[in-house]
C-alpha cells in the first residue's frame, strides 16, 4: 500500500529526541519493512500548550491550509491507499488526516490515540470532541496499552479497536551481550519537569538506602532540568554516579549491554520504550507498577514492579537483584527472550499488516 503517515504531536524528523519521535520512526520502519511505501504527508505540529480560543483558532487555520495544500497535491497526482495518524490526543488532535480521509474516502487508522474524560473540564472539550470523532470514524485504532483501549471504548463504544503491544527494533541487540558488572545500574531518561523529575527524585531517594552495597549508577539523558536532577544526587560519592548526558541513539545498545540492572521508577510512564530496550540488552528491570509500565515489563519474570510511590519497596527490589546473582541472571534471560519473541518489529508488522489489509478489504467491499 501507499500509506500517508502523520504524527501531530512531533514529526519523525523533529530535532529533539523523545519516545514519541522514536515510536513514529519505528512505525515507519515497520511498515516499510512489510513492503509498504510510507510518506510523511504532513509535518504540521498540532500541539496546544493551552486551550485558549486564540490558540485553537490559530491551529484550525493552519490545519485548514494544510488540508487544502495536500488536497491540491492529491488532485494533481493520486491519493494514498491508507492514512495512518500516530498519537492523537487532547493536546495534539488530528485536524488534518481525518478531514482528508473523509473527503477522499480513503481508509483511516490511528495508533496510540488516547482519551481521558477528566480533560473535558479543563477547557479541552473541543479537542477532545475532535479526537472522539477521529477514533469513531477510523477503520481501525491500534492501542498500545489496555488503559488506552479502555478509555477509547468508554467514549467511542462502536470504534474498531485492536491491540498493538509496544515494540522496538531488536536488530541492534541481536549479538549476545558479554558478561557485564552486575552492580552497574543504568537509567536512560530525559531531564524535564513533571513525571521525569519525579522519577529521578524517587530513584535518588531509593538509592540513598543502599549505600552499604557497592553499586554504581550510569545516567544517560539531558534536558532543561539537568542541574536540578544532578542536585538530587549531590550527596552521593562522586564515583557512584556517572553522567553521560545526551547519548546518540546508535550508542544506546552498547550502553545498556554494559549494565547489570535497569532502574527507572517510571512515574506516569505511558509505557516506556527504554524498558524494552533494556530487556533486549539482557537487563532485568526495577520499576513501579503504574500507568503503562506493566505493558512492557513482566513482574517477577523480566523484572520487579513495586507499588506506586513506595520508595522503600523500590529500594528493596534493587537490593534483591544486587544481592542475588541467580535472580538477576534468570530475569535477564527471560527479559531478552520476551522482547525478541513478542515485542519486535517483525511481530508488530504482522499485526499492522493483518488489520490494514482487513480494513482495506472492508472498504472495497462496501463500495
Amino acid at each position: 500500500m501507499n500509506i500517508a503517515f502523520y504524527a501531530p504531536l512531533k514529526p519523525p524528523d523533529h530535532p529533539v529526541p523523545s519516545g514519541d519521535r522514536q515510536m513514529a520512526r519505528l512505525l515507519i520502519q515497520t511498515l516499510t519493512s512489510a513492503g509498504h511505501a510510507v510518506e510523511v504527508t504532513s509535518t504540521l505540529r498540532s500541539f496546544l500548550p493551552d486551550p485558549s480560543a486564540k490558540a485553537v483558532a490559530d491551529l484550525e487555520a493552519k490545519a485548514l491550509a494544510e488540508v487544502e495544500r495536500i488536497s491540491g497535491h492529491w488532485q494533481r497526482t493520486a491519493e494514498p491507499d491508507f492514512w495512518l495518524t500516530y498519537h492523537p490526543y487532547y493536546k495534539a488532535p488530528d485536524l488534518v488526516g481525518a478531514a482528508l480521509a473523509s473527503a477522499f474516502r480513503i481508509p483511516y487508522a490511528t495508533v496510540e490515540a488516547s482519551y481521558s474524560s477528566r480533560r473535558n473540564t479543563d477547557g479541552w472539550a473541543m479537542t477532545q470532541a475532535r479526537l472522539v470523532e477521529a477514533v469513531a470514524m477510523a477503520d481501525v485504532n491500534f492501542c498500545f496499552t489496555q488503559r488506552d483501549r479502555a478509555g477509547l471504548a468508554a467514549t467511542a463504544p462502536h470504534a474498531k479497536l485492536e491491540m498493538l503491544p509496544p515494540f522496538i527494533d531488536t536488530a541492534p541487540y541481536a549479538p549476545l551481550p558479554k558478561p557485564s558488572p552486575p552492580r552497574r545500574l543504568v537509567s536512560v531518561a530525559m531531564m524535564r519537569k513533571g513525571d521525569k523529575f519525579d522519577s529521578f527524585k524517587m530513584l535518588a531517594d531509593a538509592l540513598s538506602m543502599l549505600l552499604d552495597l557497592p553499586w554504581t549508577l550510569t545516567i544517560a539523558g539531558d534536558g532543561n532540568e539537568r542541574e536540578a536532577v544532578k542536585q538530587l544526587f549531590a550527596s552521593f560519592p562522586a564515583e557512584r554516579i556517572e553522567w553521560l548526558g545526551q547519548v546518540d541513539p546508535d550508542q544506546v545498545p552498547r550502553l545498556l549491554q554494559g549494565g547489570g540492572i535497569y532502574v527507572w521508577p517510571g512515574s506516569g510512564e505511558a509505557y516506556g520504550l527504554a524498558y524494552l530496550e533494556a530487556q533486549a540488552a539482557g537487563l532485568p528491570v526495577v520499576a513501579q507498577d503504574t500507568a503503562g509500565v506493566p505493558e512492557v515489563v513482566q513482574n517477577g519474570v523480566t523484572g520487579i514492579l513495586t507499588r506506586q510511590g513506595d520508595i522503600e519497596e523500590f529500594a528493596m527490589a534493587v537490593r534483591r537483584l544486587l544481592a542475588s546473582n541467580e535472580d538477576r541472571q534468570r530475569m535477564a534471560a527471560a527479559a531478552r527472550q520476551f522482547v525478541f519473541t513478542e515485542r519486535s518489529v517483525q511481530q508488530a508488522a504482522q499485526v499492522l499488516n493483518r488489520e490494514l489489509e482487513r480494513s482495506l478489504t472492508r472498504r472495497h467491499n462496501e463500495q
